[in-house]
C-alpha cells in the first residue's frame, strides 16, 4: 500500500493516497489534497516523492506548517507517524511499508561542505522557488550572473563545482532544478536563509 495522508476533520478522517511524484495541498478545490480550514493557504505545502521517500515543503504560507509543534523553516522529510498541522488541521502521515519493514530506515545525507561563494550562489539559485507556486523554476544562468555582478561563465564554474559536490550527473537545464531540490532535500539552506539571506558578489 502506497504512503498515504489521514486528515482529520470534524466528522471523521479523510484519506488521501499519495500516488504522483508532487503533490500540493491547500484550502483551494484544485489542490491533490484540499483541507477545509480558513487558517490553510490557498496552495499552503507541497509533497515530494525522492528516491529516500516523501518530503514536505511549506510554499510561504501566512501560518505555517508544522511538523509536531515547530514549524517548517526548510525541507521535511516525512515519517510514519508525523503529525502536521495546518491552521486547526491536524494531518497524519502513514507509511505502511515503513510498519511491515521495522529494519528500513529513512536516511537523508548531509550537505557537503560549501564556500561562502558556493552558498550565495544557492541562495539565488534557490529563491524563486518561496515565491509560492509549486512548479517554479529556480534562477537562470543569466538571472544569476545578473544579480550576483558577475559573469555568466563564472557562475556556470561555481555550478560544475556544485553539481560534483552534490553529485548531480548529466547535462542539460534541468540540473538546475534537480540542483536546487537537492540543497533544500539535505538541508543545505534553511527558508530564512532564502528569504533574508544577502547574496553578495561572487568571483
Amino acid at each position: 500500500m502506497a504512503p498515504y495522508l489521514d486528515v482529520r476533520k470534524a466528522a471523521g478522517s479523510e484519506l488521501f493516497a499519495l500516488e504522483t511524484d508532487q503533490m500540493t495541498l491547500g484550502s483551494d478545490a484544485a489542490n491533490d489534497i484540499t483541507v477545509s480550514d480558513r487558517k490553510v493557504s490557498r496552495v499552503h505545502a507541497v509533497l515530494q516523492r525522492y528516491s529516500v521517500g516523501w518530503f514536505l515543503r511549506d510554499l510561504d504560507s501566512t501560518n505555517g506548517t508544522y511538523i509536531k509543534g515547530v514549524r517548517l523553516s526548510s525541507v521535511h522529510q516525512l515519517r510514519h507517524g508525523d503529525e502536521i498541522r495546518v491552521g486547526d488541521t491536524t494531518v497524519v502521515y502513514r507509511d505502511p511499508a515503513t510498519i511491515s519493514d521495522p529494519h528500513r530506515t529513512l536516511v537523508t545525507e548531509p550537505p557537503p561542505e560549501l564556500t561562502r561563494r558556493e552558498r550565495e550562489v544557492l541562495i539565488v539559485l534557490c529563491r524563486p522557488l518561496l515565491s509560492g507556486g509549486p512548479f517554479v523554476e529556480p534562477a537562470s544562468v543569466r538571472q544569476m550572473a545578473k544579480q550576483l555582478h558577475v559573469t555568466e561563465a563564472a557562475i556556470k564554474d561555481h555550478l560544475g563545482n556544485l553539481y560534483r559536490k552534490f553529485e548531480i550527473e548529466g547535462t542539460g537545464e534541468r540540473r538546475r532544478l534537480r540542483l536546487a531540490n537537492e540543497v533544500l532535500e539535505r538541508g543545505a539552506l534553511t527558508v530564512a536563509e532564502l528569504r533574508d539571506g544577502d547574496a553578495g558578489t561572487a568571483t
